[in-house]
């Protein structure tokens, strides 16, 4: 039975690591025959990153053996390869720059899928004929001087670093709002993340960028709270050459025309000066910068998605935030939950981050227990996710290898606070407790002098010999 397209053409071979063995006479090497001339550039692990079909125009291309690479591991054939990556991870990727030698290849790696189980993935050049690429290389290097001379590292710094298969949680809140970034996503319309510091707001940033017509082009990050005032119009808008004392020769272009072609991330987007708010409508509205010190405007194609951690509503409403901005960059508006909001997903990303940080710190745990689980799901989480990532980072460094993550490497605050929360008792309990030790404090005080006690208590002698009785104090 084939599964539709070259996917289920390739699996219907059930080829094993020993290619060359095949009868050159049965269905199988016919099939194998016909991708060879059918496909240029293929190549196709199993689910361990084992080449399972290599074809020879692939194998001429990077000047290796087509046989005997067969069966080995796809790291040991392809430099620089992601293909068992794919393999393990089911995420798909399109049209990535690969370097091989001296030159760049441009591959697509696409998972296969198997009765729904991931069993391995295909990765192909996505020229059919190799001489173009040949061209397209020469081509490439040729420019590579120039390109690193004008920007640098630029489109390396800048580009979307998670995707939404990096979102971590299960409870029905969170999935509520990947489904909406996922449908924002195929949009162009502006994007504004609503949530309290540390939940992931600029995780679903890039995750709505990289899932995005624009995920080509750049990704730049903009904190509006981390630049000073009196240079945040020339970072986002660039400005020309001696403008201002200091100002480089030939300008330099703003966030926004570097973002151009792909989209700006605003984070903090509530600290933006009222005076630069009115900069930011004006793009919004027209697709247009102007750098400081500049005579003429620039068309801008940029997607801009902001986000913030305080009530724009509320500082709309005490003047600290134009309300024409506000309803140009509410478009789209997406709440992300706080941690307390979604305690079902706390045990799987911990389990998640143990994973991170045994890689980062170097040491090896059994595990977490259950009362320590317990805990944390208990604990409100003032600093979300992020605060999570601390606890968990700080047990690993704090433990000897092997241990468990128990109560005894959590923060000692967390602990304290867990610890009162258990000790609150009904108020009317409370009131009790505290008016039979007013009453003995005030016995004290006045020697055994019942009289004076009352006065002191400002309470009749009879309320106090009733009350005495009530708590058995003589």
């Amino acid at each position: 039975m084939f599964i539709n397209g070259k996917e289920g053409i390739l699996y219907s071979l059930n080829v094993t690591k020993n290619v060359t063995a095949l009868n050159e006479d049965t269905q199988e090497r016919k099939l194998l025959n016909m991708i060879e001339h059918t496909y240029d550039g293929l190549v196709m692990v199993d689910k361990d990153g084992y080449v399972q079909v290599f074809s020879k125009a692939y194998a001429d291309f990077i000047e290796i053996n087509q046989a005997s690479s067969i069966g080995k591991h796809v790291t040991e054939v392809i430099p620089n390869t992601r293909m068992h990556i794919v393999a393990k991870s089911g995420v798909e990727e399109t049209a990535q720059l690969q370097k091989v030698g001296n030159n760049y290849i441009i591959v697509t790696r696409t998972p296969i899928y198997r009765d729904k189980k991931l069993v391995g993935a295909v990765g192909k050049l996505l020229f059919k004929n190799i001489g173009q690429f040949t061209a397209l290389f020469r081509r490439l290097n040729a420019l590579e001087k120039e390109v690193r001379k004008y920007k640098g590292e630029f489109q390396d710094r800048n580009k979307a670093s998670y995707s939404f298969q990096h979102l971590i949680g299960e409870s029905k809140a969170f999935i509520e709002v990947i489904d909406e970034a996922k449908k924002a996503a195929k949009g162009q319309a502006t994007i504004l993340l609503l949530g309290e510091s540390g939940t992931g707001k600029e995780l679903f940033a890039h995750s709505i960028h990289q899932a995005s017509p624009r995920s080509m082009g750049v990704f730049v990050k903009v904190n509006c709270a981390a630049i000073p005032n009196d240079l945040l119009e020339a970072e986002l808008f660039g400005y020309e050459e001696g403008s201002f004392t200091g100002a480089k020769k030939g300008g330099k272009p703003g966030k926004f025309e570097m973002a151009d072609g792909g989209t700006i991330f605003l984070d903090e987007i509530g600290e933006l000066p009222l005076h630069m708010q009115v900069k930011l409508l004006r793009v919004l509205q027209e697709r247009e910068v102007e750098r400081v010190g500049g005579l003429v405007t620039k068309s801008v194609d940029v997607r801009i998605i902001a986000a913030t951690n305080q009530s724009l509503q509320t500082l709309v409403e005490k003047g600290k935030f134009r309300l024409d901005l506000y309803y140009r960059l509410n478009v789209i508006e997406l709440k992300i939950p706080a941690l307390r909001d979604r305690k079902a997903d706390i045990e799987q990303l911990i389990h998640f981050l143990l994973a991170k940080y045994e890689t980062i710190v170097g040491i090896t745990s059994k595990g977490i227990d259950s009362q320590t689980i317990t805990l944390l799901k208990k604990y409100h989480f003032p600093g979300n996710i992020r605060e999570l990532e601390n606890i968990v980072e700080r047990a690993l460094t704090l433990m000897n290898p092997g241990d468990w993550l128990t109560p005894a490497y959590l923060p000692k605050e967390l602990k304290r606070e867990q610890e009162h929360d258990e000790d609150i008792q009904p108020l009317a309990i409370q009131l009790e407790k505290a008016e039979k030790e007013a009453i003995e404090h005030s016995l004290i005080k006045a020697k055994g002098n019942k009289s004076e006690a009352a006065n002191q208590l400002c309470i009749g002698r009879t309320t106090l010999y009733e009350k005495l009785a009530k708590h058995q104090l003589s």
